[in-house]
């Protein structure tokens, strides 16, 4: 049984959980708190040694680690990632732009907000974040007009990667209420069968 190290409430562990239970694979979530440097420990860098959620314990010694290549890796042979090659090589887009068109700005502006409570140091970098996260948002919002999900009428890992931090990007002050098409991708998205909330008790 896989074993999963993460905190429920972080957007790249909580893409994780999701595509568990939309596959329902059995496997164990231990909680992991970054704020009190639990990701910091010896035993944990044995695990992940950039010292970051999420990790998960695939059996035999074996750790992966970066939320999008867990995905492919529990994706692989499932609905959620195409075989076709230019299909694939799609997801992929779409998840290095949320790595580093999307993350950057929308996660690390809710980590501040939400996680750091906003302190005055570093405020002016909080609200440096909005132009490049309305940027992100515009880019999603322009593709999903003509789209179901990312890649058609199915959703993929892809889908799951850009939820993640989409959905509570008000937690880092961005207003989704323009977001129309957004808005009705979070409805679809959030009638897969499976699906579950951000809360620690779904964890």
């Amino acid at each position: 049984m896989y074993k999963v190290f993460g905190d429920i409430l972080s957007g790249n562990c909580y893409k994780i959980k999701l595509l568990m239970q939309f596959l329902d694979i059995e496997h164990e979530w231990v909680h992991v708190d970054i704020l009190t440097s639990e990701t910091h420990t010896e035993e944990f860098k044995r695990m992940n040694p950039n010292a970051r959620i999420p990790v998960i314990e695939l059996g035999d010694g074996k750790y992966l680690w970066e939320s999008n290549a867990i995905l492919n890796y529990l994706a692989e042979s499932t609905e959620f990632l195409p075989q076709e090659k230019y299909k694939k090589a799609k997801v992929l887009q779409w998840q290095f732009f949320e790595q580093y068109s999307h993350e950057p700005y929308i996660a690390t502006a809710r980590y501040i907000n939400k996680y750091l409570g906003l302190p005055k140091e570093r405020e002016a970098e909080y609200h440096a974040k909005q132009i490049g996260g309305h940027k992100a948002l515009s880019v999603m919002e322009k593709h999903l007009v003509e789209n179901q999900f990312f890649l058609g009428a199915s959703a993929t890992i892809a889908d799951i990667s850009l939820y993640a931090y989409t959905h509570v990007a008000d937690e880092g002050g961005f207003d989704l209420s323009e977001y129309v098409n957004i808005q009705r991708w979070f409805r679809d998205f959030e009638s897969i069968p499976g699906y579950i909330k951000m809360t620690r008790g779904n964890a």
